[in-house]
């Protein structure tokens, strides 16, 4: 029986802000922020709590913190199969921030019966919007 994995590659965003690290740390993580670029949940900065992300048509999506290393990285799964870190780095008065969005595999399918390759396309170019958001709520007033 062949039980290699088929892994996909992550899905990687860089972009960098016009806003001071601490601003978009508690963009990424805590609830309010979150929910200001991303989706409704109950996150708590907080290793092993367990959250949920409003996924609208999709439900309520299962999330648990693994890393929370302020103000640079926080982590959590994401279902079954996925996990969102996000890195964040000083630069003078601008912050990179590099989002990875990983556990892609091409033999599995999403809780939802879709196969992680059709979803992770989608997912990857959501990213995109998602992380513009990200910038706008960031560095707007």
């Amino acid at each position: 029986m062949d039980s290699t994995q088929h892994t996909l590659p992550d899905i990687r965003k860089t972009l960098v802000f016009n806003a001071a690290i601490q601003k978009v740390w508690e963009a990424v993580a805590t609830a309010e922020g979150l929910a200001a670029w991303f989706m409704p949940n109950d996150f708590q900065p907080v290793i092993g709590h367990e959250f949920h992300l409003n996924a609208g048509q999709f439900g309520m999506s299962p999330c648990k913190v693994t890393k929370i290393d302020a103000p640079h990285c926080v982590a959590f799964n994401w279902g079954k199969d996925w996990t969102v870190t996000i890195e964040l780095k000083q630069l003078n008065d601008q912050t990179e921030c590099t989002l990875i969005h990983s556990g892609w595999d091409a033999d599995k399918l999403t809780e939802f019966g879709a196969p992680h390759t059709a979803i992770r396309e989608n997912m990857s170019q959501g990213w995109i919007n998602l992380c513009q958001a990200l910038g706008k709520y960031v560095e707007g007033e």
